[in-house]
């Protein structure tokens, strides 16, 4: 057997199929429910900005969504384009997630409910 080339056993060998040959990952991607959640989270709140999320190994673009008081929801967006137009029609402040860092109220809200659970 050899240890390179056309003589490789088959265990050896890279299973066929498109996640396998692109080495990429299979996400859901976003639906009307995502869409119809964000507004209504947009439309209950107050002081609702907003951090556009790039796509990842693990997720698609996502769209943090984040209250005046740390409440905050997290849903998959078709595109970042989708994801600020949305922003702006409902007027929403838009940030880049990546350039922004996550607010200082949200970590605390998080924090106020594990020590709620506890």
């Amino acid at each position: 057997m050899r240890l390179f080339g056309r003589g490789r056993s088959a265990r050896f060998r890279r299973p066929s199929g498109d996640a396998s040959r692109t080495g990429s990952t299979r996400v859901r991607a976003s639906t009307n429910d995502d869409e119809r959640h964000l507004e209504d989270f947009v439309s209950t709140r107050e002081g609702v900005e907003g951090w556009v999320e790039p796509r990842t190994a693990m997720s698609d673009v996502t769209l943090l969504l984040v209250a005046w008081d740390g409440e905050f929801t997290r849903r998959r967006v078709p595109s970042t384009d989708w994801a600020y137009r949305f922003c702006k029609r409902h007027g929403v402040t838009a940030y880049q997630a990546g350039v922004v860092g996550i607010p200082q109220r949200m970590r605390d809200y998080i924090r106020r409910q594990k020590e709620r659970e506890s």
